[in-house]
């Protein structure tokens, strides 16, 4: 087993283990013998994982870094349990595969989901009832035993140093941390949680959402799901839909939310913005534009009349 050497970074992680074809190649010889001579395509590798693509309808999902390996479990536990009451497709582990001496963690044989990424292809307006159904499916109480998460779905309260950090180190760097930004990220922070224990997917970004010409398709890497806040998943409509239309209707679409609820999602999108923003402006451009293009998105309905009973 091969391990990078440490790279103090603020940016996207380093990787604490090198996954090449090789590595790949070897598991699936060992351990999913009837699989090894479909052809393994050049991989993309996440925050967390690595995915390489094998051969036409499957993929190999694996950490790469020790802290993602427990999120793979969670996938793995979790996910063939709720994708029958979903309305979009997911990747729910078909098989899965074991530690080795030679590389130290769990790992699975996922179905390889068609579409593009929606932060290069974002969704159509028309996407947006498709995508809340998607989401109130999704959004139902979870049981005891359902995992919970440090940094997902908790009160904004617990996130709040390390994001006004984050926002701190921004504001001097762009033009996007106005005031208006400050106002609704203190206003989501000073509003309580409102609504049940759920289930959330807990980072839908948009290279989590898979579209196909203008719809979506398919929504993935499910590491952080967990029980809690669904302000945390009602985020994704600043993030996803970059038409003020869209994220109006979106507001409407999703019945039975109360402007307590959508505060403090402005407040999670507010999060991830900074996240990627911050992060991206070191090592990875399509975080930072992602970012960029959230708080551009939230500074625009924050000027919106329509959007503020909503707020």
């Amino acid at each position: 087993m091969r391990r990078k050497k440490d790279i103090p970074s603020a940016g996207m992680p380093a990787a604490d283990v090198i996954i090449d074809t090789d590595l790949v190649q070897g598991l699936l010889t060992d351990q999913h013998p009837d699989l090894a001579l479909l052809p393994l395509h050049s991989p993309y590798e996440g925050w967390d994982n690595v995915v390489f693509r094998l051969g036409e309808t499957l993929a190999v999902r694996l950490p790469r870094r020790a802290a993602a390996a427990a999120l793979v479990e969670k996938e793995q536990t979790w996910l063939p349990r709720l994708q029958s009451v979903l309305t979009l497709p997911i990747p729910a582990p078909l098989r899965t595969g074991h530690a080795t001496c030679y590389y130290p963690w769990s790992w699975s044989i996922i179905p390889w989901l068609p579409g593009e990424p929606a932060d290069i292809y974002p969704p159509d307006a028309a996407a947006v009832h498709g995508f809340i159904a998607f989401l109130q499916a999704l959004h139902q109480p979870a049981p005891p035993e359902a995992p919970v998460s440090p940094v997902r779905g908790v009160p904004l309260q617990q996130r709040a140093a390390v994001v006004e950090e984050r926002l701190l180190r921004l504001k001097n760097k762009t033009a996007l941390i106005t005031g208006d930004i400050y106002y609704a990220w203190s206003a989501a922070v000073n509003t309580m949680i409102d609504t049940p224990r759920c289930w959330i997917h807990g980072d839908l970004h948009a290279a989590n959402v898979l579209t196909v010409k203008g719809r979506i398709a398919g929504v993935i890497d499910w590491g952080d799901m967990a029980a809690g806040d669904i302000a945390t998943d009602l985020a994704s409509i600043w993030i996803l839909f970059p038409q003020q239309e869209a994220r109006r209707l979106a507001m409407t679409a999703y019945t039975g939310i109360t402007s307590r609820t959508w505060r403090r999602a402005r407040g999670w999108a507010i999060l991830f913005a900074a996240m990627l923003l911050d992060s991206g402006l070191i090592n990875h451009a399509r975080h930072a534009a992602m970012g960029e293009n959230i708080f551009r998105h939230i500074a625009a309905d924050l000027h919106d009349d329509s959007l503020q009973g909503n707020l």
